[in-house]
């Protein structure tokens, strides 16, 4: 399959289509006193906007044109078959619920994967202009101050080390717990992230990302970003997290270690 010895440039030009056409799609909603909100879940809350609908739209509509061979799997319209071996996984804006408090973490994640999971993702904030990208042959980032390529951070001990994630209460009392274990040793706690947590981590700005309760399309594009960089993404027991669930992303080998052997008892 498409991995680092042949990798399609054409997803690459692909991929930056899809994300400047999201960026121009939901820009105009964001910030938008006239935005409106449905909420998914009925007990709980689990906001989509117009604007998730629209993007994701806006990004199908140009794979239907460029690559109509290839699935796709998005979270606002669902799956759809190809015949490439290659499925696009699509999540047009990760953090609704910051995009409808005004806050900057949310983003838009563009993911391709192929039978060993996601090879090349992208997470791209429009609001402030970040596109991070994560591909076989490396992983890059440009904004609107600099450019350039990526890379994690050296090993620290678990005591020195950042750690963010999105919700305090993180998933269910057990994942919490999982996740408190390892927060209380490190240096620095950081909440309400989003998508944003993974950019930075990529971008060698902090050490852990954990989380719990992710689909899929939230998950995909982070994997590929971080590993790109030369970070590390599986799930609590140290398997694959592409499917979603509960995921682990650190900055290297030693820091993954560290977490995972608090992680792996919950």
């Amino acid at each position: 399959m498409t991995r680092q010895n042949d990798f399609d440039s054409d997803i690459r030009r692909v991929a930056h289509l899809m994300a400047d056409a999201a960026r121009l799609v939901i820009l105009p909603y964001f910030r938008n006193a006239a935005l409106t909100a449905d909420n998914k879940l009925d007990g709980g809350y689990d906001p989509v906007t117009e604007a998730d609908r629209a993007a994701e739209r806006a990004m199908r509509d140009i794979l239907a044109r460029e690559r109509p061979a290839d699935g796709i799997l998005g979270e606002e319209y669902g799956a759809s078959d190809g015949t490439s071996g290659l499925t696009w996984v699509l999540d047009p804006i990760d953090g609704t619920r910051g995009f409808v408090s005004g806050t900057p973490t949310w983003g838009v994640l563009i993911a391709v994967s192929d039978g060993q999971g996601p090879f090349y993702g992208i997470i791209d904030q429009p609001y402030i202009g970040e596109r991070y990208e994560g591909a076989p042959d490396g992983a890059a980032f440009k904004g609107p101050h600099s450019a350039g390529a990526m890379q994690t951070l050296a090993p620290k001990p678990l005591s020195d080390a950042v750690v963010f994630t999105t919700f305090p209460e993180v998933g269910t009392a057990a994942d919490q717990a999982g996740f408190h274990a390892v927060a209380t040793q490190a240096r620095l706690t950081r909440y309400g992230m989003d998508c944003y947590a993974y950019a930075l981590l990529a971008a060698g700005q902090v050490d852990l990302v954990i989380e719990a309760g992710l689909n899929p399309y939230d998950i995909q594009a982070p994997i590929a970003v971080v590993q790109a960089a030369g970070g590390i993404v599986t799930d609590w027991q140290g398997g694959p997290a592409h499917d979603g669930g509960r995921a682990i992303a650190a900055a290297n080998a030693d820091i993954h270690a560290a977490a995972l052997a608090i992680l792996k008892d919950y």
